[in-house]
């Protein structure tokens, strides 16, 4: 079963079960998903790694809300958006660790320094798109970028 499966399942049993922060949520994100499926030229179907990227962007979008409305004295809006972005954190991935993530930067340092690869600033895109792919959207992208960044250094 797809993540866009799953939403989909999940909706009827959040109507069934009357749970409706949990079912306008879930709602809002198949609409935000189904939005960029017919945006371009051609309707695509977007796979479990694009749709678990528009997930942590919704997720991200609600906390950076919910801080504005606490910057702003908003309290109950505020939480609101903190409980939104936590019923779309339940269908990511586990994140990984900064422990974690720096072990695979340095797994993969190590595997293109054995294959004879002479590792510099410049060869940061050689050791980002293996990383990236091993850590698929269970760290934020930034943070990996400035670890291999300081390993590399």
């Amino acid at each position: 079963m797809t993540l866009k499966e799953q939403l989909q399942a999940d909706v009827t049993a959040h109507m069934k079960a009357g749970r409706k922060l949990e079912l306008t949520t879930v709602r809002n994100v198949l609409g935000e998903i189904g939005t960029r499926e017919k945006s371009g030229k051609t309707p695509v179907d977007l796979t479990d790694q694009e749709v678990i990227s528009l997930l942590q962007k919704e997720a991200a979008k609600r906390r950076d809300t919910a801080r504005i409305y606490v910057e702003a004295g908003q309290q109950d809006r505020a939480d609101a958006e903190i409980a939104e972005a936590e019923v779309i954190e339940a269908y990511l991935p586990e994140a990984l660790s900064e422990e974690d993530v720096t072990a695979i930067v340095d797994s993969v340092i190590a595997e293109l320094k054995a294959s004879g690869t002479e590792l510099g600033m410049r060869s940061m895109g050689q050791v980002m798109k293996p990383v990236t792919a091993k850590v698929a959207g269970r760290y934020d992208g930034k943070a990996v970028s400035d670890i291999v960044r300081s390993r590399l250094a």
